[in-house]
């Protein structure tokens, strides 16, 4: 069959417009110049388990607004750093891994109970809010300045407060707390009240062991007896974050767990590092895992806890939100900023 020279010419004018529409295949593969959005199942923070060899890591100055949703301050009263292993404590080993922490946190000095809780919620030092006393006297009233209870709220946050001595009233007025129970027992017994109240809602906890304390005043620090009683309040932990499990809350909370002063023989209250080291270790919503290069204070929580929260801290306070914990630039800490 021939074809006729004016089907010869339509055949070749219907090629030329095919190759015409039809995109360039290129002669060889070209990198993508950028790396792919990681799916929205992953964390911003970590990138898929699948990137290449070689993929640069996305800076920590572009890491998305990381801020939770609520936060948990734990405080276990009396709590050396160096009786995490010794204990040991083992869900507090675990969290280490997923948790921007310091085993050398300072406290502010008198490394006393109430003083230094309320520099720890104050963000003050105190010759700013004045609580000297290491004694319940209602007398004497509260902390001076606004603490991180009165900044949230002042903004509608639910804020609850549970206790295991009953001085630690003193550091906030009863109207800046929703919620406020003294429980004078063990952390165990605390820690089954807190996962009573979780299903309630906070917006911003504070949780006190106390027992620690207590041991090392009766049988020194580091000694079988404490050991033994840190153990137990690393159970009592997990109960609380079992407790956040099971609400639903654990995803969009921040969680801060810390110590208001260490100890030595049979006290505390010096400026020994025994005393002034305390840990710091957060964990939860927003966290980039690993050890803080950064220095941290006491009075460090409090800002932390208001910047997560998106609360203004007061020009005043002493405490500087941790930023390198949520992998953001931090500001210069000037060590120790207590006289």
């Amino acid at each position: 069959m021939r074809l006729s020279r004016a089907r010869i010419h339509l055949v070749a004018l219907a090629l030329l417009f095919l190759s015409a529409c039809l995109p360039a295949v290129p002669t060889e593969y070209s990198a993508p110049t950028s790396s792919p959005t990681p799916p929205a199942t992953l964390t911003p923070f970590q990138p898929p388990a699948n990137t290449p060899t070689g993929t640069p890591s996305v800076p920590r100055t572009s890491t998305p607004d990381p801020r939770p949703a609520r936060v948990l301050i734990l405080s276990i009263d009396g709590f050396r750093p160096d009786a995490i292993e010794m204990a040991p404590m083992p869900t507090l080993l675990g969290l280490l891994g997923v948790s921007a922490y310091t085993l050398k946190a300072r406290t502010i000095y008198p490394s006393s109970t109430l003083p230094s809780h309320a520099s720890m919620l104050t963000g003050l030092c105190p010759g700013k809010h004045g609580v000297y006393w290491n004694d319940y006297i209602p007398i004497l009233g509260y902390a001076s300045g606004t603490d991180i209870f009165d900044l949230a709220h002042a903004a509608g946050l639910r804020t609850v407060m549970v206790v295991g001595k009953e001085k630690l009233r003193q550091i906030t007025e009863p109207e800046s707390t929703d919620v406020f129970e003294f429980i004078n027992d063990r952390g165990t017994v605390v820690a089954a009240r807190v996962a009573e109240l979780i299903p309630q809602g906070f917006d911003l906890m504070f949780v006190h062991f106390p027992t620690p304390d207590w041991m090392g005043h009766e049988y020194g620090w580091l000694s079988p007896e404490q050991l033994s009683v840190l153990f137990r309040e690393d159970e009592a932990l997990a109960k609380i974050l079992s407790a956040l499990d099971a609400s639903g809350l654990r995803e969009d909370t921040l969680v801060i767990v810390t110590a208001d002063h260490g100890g030595h023989k049979t006290t505390h209250g010096t400026n020994l590092p025994e005393d002034m080291l305390i840990p710091w270790i957060a964990f939860g919503k927003g966290i980039i895992p690993g050890e803080l290069e950064t220095s941290v204070a006491t009075m460090d929580t409090a800002a932390t806890a208001a910047w997560a929260l998106g609360l203004p801290i007061p020009p005043d306070w002493d405490g500087q939100p941790v930023l390198e914990a949520f992998g953001l630039p931090d500001e210069p800490h000037p060590g120790s900023r207590c006289r």
